[in-house]
């Protein structure tokens, strides 16, 4: 009995790790341990100069990755209006998304505290949270269209409307 009871808990753990969050601010991934530096080495860039770095090497897979890309963006966009979240004006975002060679979202950590943001347009507070906890929605759900052999990440400054 006890050997079944020690089992449903190590499935309950296992349940609970797998839905812990993977959305993170930059201030929040930081407080939680969670290493950009880290991540980096165990995920591959996307796309590098030096082909050799890069998981996508060929100018057909850079394409391809390039429309996933912006697929994400749009469908992400296509998610935040269904559920009525609107930009209060143009929101400048960083962000640095790390797939599992799936295509599923590992780690989704973005900054909209970039250098020369004036003060009136950076976001408040609530509407992180609310991007915040849509975002974790989507994430959960998504797979990126581009798969590859490796874990791979993918940045890039990002405007919001």
């Amino acid at each position: 009995m006890k050997f079944i009871f020690k089992i449903l808990l190590l499935i309950l753990f296992s349940n609970k790790m797998q839905s812990q969050s993977k959305v993170f601010s930059i201030e929040e991934a930081q407080k939680k341990g969670i290493s950009i530096e880290k991540l980096d080495l165990e995920y591959k860039s996307a796309v590098h100069s030096d082909s050799t770095k890069a998981v996508f090497k060929t100018e057909a897979q850079q394409q391809k990755l390039q429309e996933s890309y912006t697929k994400l963006l749009q469908d992400l966009g296509s998610f935040l209006n269904k559920n009525n979240f609107k930009w209060e004006s143009k929101t400048k975002c960083f962000q640095r998304i790390y797939f599992a060679p799936n295509g599923k979202i590992d780690y989704f950590i973005y900054n909209f505290k970039l250098k020369n943001v004036l003060p009136e347009n950076l976001i408040s507070e609530e509407k992180q949270k609310e991007f915040q906890r849509l975002l974790e929605l989507f994430v959960k759900e998504y797979t990126f269209s581009s798969t590859a052999s490796e874990p791979f990440a993918q940045c890039s400054p990002t405007s919001y409307q």
